[in-house]
C-alpha cells in the first residue's frame, strides 16, 4: 500500500491549489494552498485575518493535510496512485464525498467513513482489477460530479484539467505489481 506517499501527493495537491485566491464565485471564500479561511481557524482555534490567510506556507498547512484529509480517509491504507486520487478529491469535495465515492467504487456501503471493510474490498478490487483501473474509474466518477455542479460552467474547465493531471500523476505512482490486476 502508499506507505510514506505522503509527501509526493501533498506536492501534487499543492501545485493544483497554489496560492491565495478569493474568487467571488467560490463557495469556500478566502483560500490559500488549498485551504480555506473556515478550515484553517477551525485548525488552530481562533479567527485569523486576510493577511495571515495570505501569509500561509506549506509549513503552516502541512499537519493540517496530513490529520484533515490524509489520515481522515485512510490514505495511508490505500495503493499508492489511488492514495492520491482519493486525498485530492477529498481536499476538492470534502473527506465524506471522497471517501463515499471510493466506497462505491469497491461496492462498500457508503457511509462516508473508510474502515476495515472498505480497505478490504480495496484490496480485493486491486488485485483482481488493477490499481490502473480503479484510478481511471475513481476519476471518472469525479469528471461526472463536476459536470453536475451548477459552478461547472466557472470552474469546470480548471477542475477537469486537475483530474486528468492528477490521474496522470497517480497512473505513475503505481506499483509494477498492482498494474492490471491479477
Amino acid at each position: 500500500m502508499a506507505k510514506g506517499n505522503f509527501d509526493a501527493c501533498l506536492k501534487v495537491i499543492l501545485h493544483h491549489e497554489g496560492g491565495y485566491i478569493h474568487h467571488p464565485a467560490d463557495p469556500g471564500g478566502r483560500t490559500n494552498l488549498g485551504v480555506t479561511q473556515r478550515v484553517y481557524e477551525e485548525w488552530v482555534g481562533h479567527p485569523v485575518t486576510e493577511a495571515i490567510m495570505r501569509g500561509l506556507t506549506v509549513s503552516h498547512v502541512r499537519a493540517l493535510y496530513k490529520a484533515k484529509y490524509w489520515d481522515k480517509v485512510q490514505c495511508e491504507a490505500l495503493p499508492a496512485g489511488l492514495d492520491l486520487c482519493v486525498l485530492d478529491f477529498s481536499v476538492n469535495a470534502g473527506t465524506g464525498r471522497g471517501a463515499k465515492f471510493l466506497q462505491r467504487l469497491v461496492g462498500a456501503g457508503d457511509d462516508g467513513i473508510i474502515g476495515p471493510r472498505t480497505l478490504s474490498l480495496v484490496e480485493q478490487t486491486v488485485r483482481g482489477r488493477g490499481v490502473d483501473h480503479c484510478i481511471m474509474a475513481y476519476q471518472d466518477a469525479r469528471r461526472d460530479y463536476y459536470r453536475r455542479l451548477n459552478t461547472f460552467t466557472t470552474f469546470g474547465r480548471g477542475w477537469l484539467r486537475r483530474v486528468a493531471e492528477v490521474e496522470d500523476s497517480a497512473i505513475k505512482m503505481i506499483a509494477p505489481a498492482l498494474r492490471g490486476g491479477a
